[in-house]
């Protein structure tokens, strides 16, 4: 129906899907009774959704979550976690912009509180929000190498500073170098304020206290995180063990 001349038209204004979908409906006898504007109008709605659906897909993607899979849909809520599905569709829904409290995901080793803080990254991507998931050691990693170059360091701590959501993992599971907790601070003083920061830990902020290197830093530090923040206490439980015992369960297992 179209002549590649309107297709190069559809490239130069970007709606190239709109025009593939009229076509694609517009041949189907199944849409013979709907009017061409109800036709166009059903493309354009398919093509917003698709382009929806990249956005997102983009936004997971760039997070670089460990686990981009991870739902709130699938959460295990039993007795002991500290979580409810209440609480969680909250945390799924939530305007992280509009409310910049912090949020600490708190469990020993094994408690799930990765999972939790991917699928709660993974919400926020779906809500059309910027995230970045990093591991704390990888994170200090990151920096190190950043500093031989200073435009290229600057420019990882400004995006760590504006981007939506910002989560830290593993945060202080090992130690870091003063000039990293000093990355830290900056970012951390930029948000505050204005950008939420979600810290996933197996330990508490009086630990916090004790870890960084510096005390000065590490005051700064711990009270822009802490002070205000919201709190999941995933408990005691081990999810880690129960699902390698389940697995062990399966009539396929062996070791």
């Amino acid at each position: 129906m179209f002549t590649e001349i309107d297709h190069q038209k559809f490239r130069n204004l970007r709606i190239t899907h709109v025009a593939t979908r009229f076509e694609e409906l517009i041949s189907d006898e199944a849409n013979d009774e709907l009017t061409p504007e109800q036709i166009f109008l059903t493309a354009v709605d398919d093509a917003l959704d698709q382009r929806q659906a990249h956005r997102i897909d983009k936004l997971i993607r760039a997070a670089k979550f460990p686990i981009p899979q991870a739902s709130i849909a699938e959460i295990n809520y039993q007795e002991g976690r500290g979580i409810t599905p209440v609480r969680m569709k909250r945390y799924a829904g939530h305007h992280w912009r509009q409310d910049p409290t912090n949020l600490l995901v708190l469990s020993p080793t094994g408690g799930g509180k990765t999972y939790l803080a991917c699928a709660i990254g993974i919400a926020a991507c779906q809500n059309g929000h910027t995230v970045t998931y990093a591991r704390m050691d990888e994170l200090a990693r990151r920096l190190v190498i950043a500093r031989g170059d200073g435009i290229r360091h600057q420019k990882m701590l400004n995006d760590l500073s504006d981007v939506e959501l910002l989560i830290i993992d593993d945060f202080l599971t090992v130690g870091i170098d003063p000039e990293a907790a000093n990355d830290l601070f900056a970012v951390l003083a930029n948000r505050e304020h204005r950008l939420p920061t979600m810290i996933a830990s197996q330990s508490r902020p009086a630990y916090w206290l004790e870890a960084l290197p510096d005390r000065v830093a590490a005051d700064s530090i711990v009270n822009r995180l802490a002070n205000n923040a919201r709190e999941i206490n995933l408990g005691e439980v081990d999810m880690r063990r129960q699902r390698d015992d389940q697995a062990r369960a399966t009539t396929g297992y062996w070791e």
